[in-house]
């Protein structure tokens, strides 16, 4: 069956109800402990709990055990957990699921609506953090002051196998596929992306969009029999890892670096992630001091995206264009007093 046909059968099939749950004791004596993937859906977003049921009516899933009353679904070493909350604040669900379980989550993929001025209909994948937030701020859309997750490493190659997807199904020019920058909650410890459908109600409501982000997973996981997409663990050679710093929102400049194949991306800091305090008339003085969280949050990017790949090398690729002369100097004067390369587009190829 193609892909196409596979899909319309999906659209006609409804998730069926699994008339028996398990208890978390009884599924720590019947499944192995060993790594698995997390899945987080929840129920009042319908660009969240779309997508999720479109992937449970795929083969191959089992109840798993509830979760402080959240119900969850197995298959194979994925692991499917819904709720009625808040996408971005419910925290550390990978903690929960570790201590009920006695299993290890290995990575973490949350189900999401994005929102845009704009109101373009767009599927998007980005990494979580507000790592430029002060101490004692407020977190209106969750995480904590100066923290970050982990960036999956699925989140390159899965960009560009969304976009795959998404014309073979024939959802662009329609949807733009895009990343963006790092940002929100909710607060994690193993790497973490968000895979979204936006703009507005209309479009989180589409059932070939919510087909097209199961597809995603359902392939990208391996689900299908085929190799996983993305699976940092399974690269045998150093690799460069790109760390953005500058631009917009929908990080152009670092993205079409990450178009090509075989490119891996970490966190992406958009130019209102590193606040800079601007110095007056004393722009043109060497070795400036700048104010503002920005060296902050390069650190905590940068030491969060070096923990989710191991044996790789993370360069910074700084989106010139979109720094004053005095930002830029001061950027990478700092990149250099902390060791961290900065890398050109031919680095990551």
């Amino acid at each position: 069956m193609t892909k196409i046909g596979f899909l319309r059968l999906l659209s006609r099939t409804r998730i069926f109800l699994y008339p028996h749950r398990i208890s978390s004791s009884s599924f720590r004596r019947n499944h192995c402990k060993g790594m698995v993937t997390l899945i987080v859906a929840t129920t009042i977003d319908p660009a969240s709990i779309g997508p999720a049921s479109a992937l449970l009516a795929m083969p191959g899933w089992h109840p798993g055990p509830p979760i402080q009353d959240m119900p969850s679904f197995v298959n194979q070493d994925v692991r499917l957990l819904k709720h009625d909350r808040s996408i971005v604040r419910e925290d550390y669900l990978d903690k929960h699921w570790e201590e009920a379980t006695g299993e290890t989550v290995d990575e973490v993929i949350f189900l999401s609506k994005h929102t845009a001025a704009s109101n373009r209909p767009a599927l998007t994948v980005h990494p979580i953090g507000v790592p430029h937030l002060k101490e004692g701020e407020e977190t209106p859309v969750g995480g904590k002051p100066a923290w970050a997750a982990p960036p999956n490493p699925r989140i390159g190659p899965w960009f560009r196998l969304l976009k795959s997807i998404a014309e073979s199904q024939n959802l662009t020019p329609e949807f733009e596929v895009t990343l963006e920058a790092t940002h929100h909650g909710p607060l994690t410890n193993a790497p973490t992306m968000f895979v979204e459908i936006g703009s507005t109600e209309e479009y989180w409501k589409r059932q070939d969009a919510a087909q097209a982000i199961a597809l995603l997973v359902w392939e990208g996981l391996g689900l299908n029999g085929g190799a996983a997409v993305g699976d940092w663990s399974r690269n045998s050679s150093q690799q460069k890892i790109l760390l953005g710093i500058g631009g917009g929102h929908y990080v152009p400049r670092h993205m079409d670096i990450v178009r090509k194949d075989g490119v891996w991306v970490g966190h992406l800091l958009a130019g209102y992630s590193l606040p800079m305090e601007d110095p007056g008339p004393y722009k043109a003085q060497a070795n400036l001091e700048v104010g503002g969280t920005w060296r902050q949050a390069i650190r905590v990017a940068f030491d969060t995206t070096r923990a989710a790949f191991p044996q790789g090398e993370v360069l910074a690729h700084i989106d010139n264009k979109s720094f004053k002369g005095w930002q830029k100097n001061a950027i990478v004067g700092f990149l250099a007093e902390q060791n961290i390369k900065v890398g050109k587009p031919s680095d990551f190829y």
